[in-house]
């Protein structure tokens, strides 16, 4: 669902960032709650994980059309919905600056259409349920559910919306929003059997991560070095290895487009798309998920011509340097909220 700069108008580009970086604040303002040192290790290695596993697009049967992890309702059933978001946002900012995934000028709808719709609105109304009953496994696997799918769906509507609004006559909102409803209702079918599946892991291994996100607590001390090891190495297997099982179809918005207006990729406008997309083409060192000028590592996996799985030293490489310069950056924002948390209590002391 990431969206290229080609998508939007800078006014609704410029609005976006605006309202995506007001969110950024309130989240780094709020976060100083309920954030400790000793969560800022999991907020790098689920920013890490989230970002490997955007790399894997998987095929929707009978539809051409693919899918990829969201991860937004994840890390705000982890995190909590600040740290969430945030995270989110760090993940979207090194795929776009580093791997031309998604378009700086739409780097503001990209964050909050995978960020906010999941960790301030689906997130708020799962949370009631939980926190006023007992959690079990099968009510992990159907908070999850329903709230991937609450997600995707606001998701994609914004995204039908923003090209809307920016007046993108080859995309006609009835038609578009056609095609993109539904077939984000497929992709949230796996969004929450991979959320599931992560999340009942933590319960088990750590229930207190669990417990006290949901109850808005503050970590208290207790060793996750089992689970951030365990999801460290997930991490380096699906960003390193089976990013090479990757499907090559079309992802949801770019098979939408194509059903709507014939076309995966609009023609990028003059003036400020262009100065942003020659940003991009400079900072992204690895774009696609590749290596520069190389067509063989920068082919999709399955594509014509392809073996699969495309076993690929460009997507490897992709994956763990991608994986690592997330984490880093999310526990660098955590530390940072940490370190501010820290100097207000010893000015207030």
């Amino acid at each position: 669902m990431h969206m290229a700069d080609a998508l939007i108008s800078p006014i609704v580009g410029g609005a976006m960032w605006a309202a995506s970086a007001g969110v950024m604040a309130y989240s780094i303002k709020k976060v100083q709650n309920d954030i400790d040192d000793n969560k800022i290790p999991l907020m790098g290695v689920m920013g890490a994980f989230v970002f490997a596993a955007q790399m894997i697009n998987f095929s929707i049967p009978g539809t051409g059309s693919s899918g990829h992890l969201a991860g937004g309702m994840l890390l705000s059933i982890l995190l909590g919905p600040y740290a969430g978001f945030l995270t989110m946002a760090s993940v979207l900012l090194i795929q776009a600056l580093f791997f031309a995934d998604g378009g700086l000028l739409a780097y503001g709808c990209n964050v909050f259409n995978l960020g906010f719709f999941s960790c301030f609105v689906a997130y708020p109304l799962i949370n009631k349920w939980f926190t006023h009953k007992e959690i079990t496994s099968k009510k992990i696997f159907a908070v999850s559910m329903v709230s991937a799918l609450i997600t995707l769906q606001l998701g994609a509507f914004s995204v039908v919306l923003q090209t809307f609004l920016s007046g993108k006559t080859e995309l006609p909102l009835g038609t578009f929003l056609l095609f993109m409803q539904p077939i984000h209702l497929a992709i949230g079918v796996v969004e929450g059997l991979v959320t599931a599946a992560v999340v009942t892991y933590v319960w088990k291994a750590r229930p207190e991560i669990i417990d006290e996100t949901w109850n808005g607590q503050k970590c208290t001390v207790y060793s996750m070095r089992k689970v951030i090891t365990i999801l460290a190495i997930v991490t380096v297997m699906v960003g390193g290895v089976f990013s090479w099982f990757a499907s090559s179809n079309p992802d949801g918005l770019e098979w939408s487009m194509l059903k709507t207006a014939g076309e995966t990729e609009l023609e990028t406008p003059k003036g400020l798309h262009t100065a942003l997309s020659q940003i991009q083409t400079k900072t992204s060192f690895l774009p696609d998920y590749g290596f520069k000028n190389n067509e063989s590592e920068a082919a999709l996996p399955g594509e014509a011509g392809e073996p699969w799985p495309a076993v690929s030293a460009g997507t490897s490489i992709s994956g763990a340097v991608g994986g690592f310069i997330t984490l880093l950056l999310a526990g660098f924002i955590g530390f940072m909220v940490s370190m501010i948390k820290r100097r207000k209590n010893r000015i207030i002391v």
